[in-house]
């Protein structure tokens, strides 16, 4: 509701302690325009109220922090509690991904979008099992078809972006210096199709596989 009268806003410490009110109870970020909604002030007051908390608790050294990722804000516990909490309430209770999940994932986070087969191609192995595992945690989305191929294309999710506490894709780290750049690999995935399918087979059962058994 942008159109409020500015004499009608709430005080700073009021819209303050809303704000935080609505982030504690957030599961997921929630976009500026939709606090500002449901607090019934301008937007840009919102704004500026998350960003007036996120410097508070930096600045005060607070455990947690205010951060706007995968386009919105969602309090966040500090990398350096990261043991701590691993610890107390984290450690022997989430599933992690494998290791070729997190390879896979990389995959289509640096090349997306990109087919399944383009993916086996990088990883030498069939990756049906770990892309499907990808999907079902929402890391993973289908984005359309590939036009020469018709194969289905893999991109990352804006929830991916929050677990990886990014606001855009760009914010991803450059590829390691020993690693051929996107382009590049890209460039080599192309040769590479040409001489395979575009949708492997199954001959390459993938180590990956393992993946069913970590849900």
């Amino acid at each position: 509701m942008n159109d409020t009268n500015a004499n009608d806003a709430p005080a700073a410490a009021d819209l303050h302690a809303g704000v935080e009110a609505l982030l504690l109870m957030a599961t997921e970020p929630i976009p500026t325009p939709q606090l500002a909604e449901a607090l019934q002030v301008p937007t840009h007051l919102v704004e500026q109220a998350c960003r007036d908390l996120a410097r508070f608790y930096d600045d005060t050294g607070r455990g947690f922090a205010l951060r706007h990722v995968g386009g919105g804000w969602r309090y966040w516990t500090r990398a350096e509690h990261a043991d701590l909490i691993s610890r107390w309430v984290l450690e022997g209770q989430q599933s992690k991904l494998t290791q070729a999940a997190l390879e896979t994932l990389s995959v289509i986070a640096y090349l997306q979008p990109i087919s399944r087969a383009r993916v086996s191609a990088v990883r030498g192995v069939n990756v049906d099992g770990v892309v499907r595992t990808l999907l079902a945690r929402g890391l993973v989305e289908e984005s359309g078809a590939d036009e020469g191929s018709n194969a289905t294309l893999f991109v990352t999710t804006d929830y991916f972006l929050e677990r990886m506490g990014l606001e855009s894709l760009h914010e991803l780290p450059a590829l390691a210096p020993h690693l051929p750049d996107a382009n590049e690999l890209e460039a080599e995935l192309g040769r590479m199709v040409e001489v395979a399918p575009d949708e492997p087979t199954g001959a390459a059962q993938d180590a990956d596989e393992g993946e069913r058994h970590e849900h």
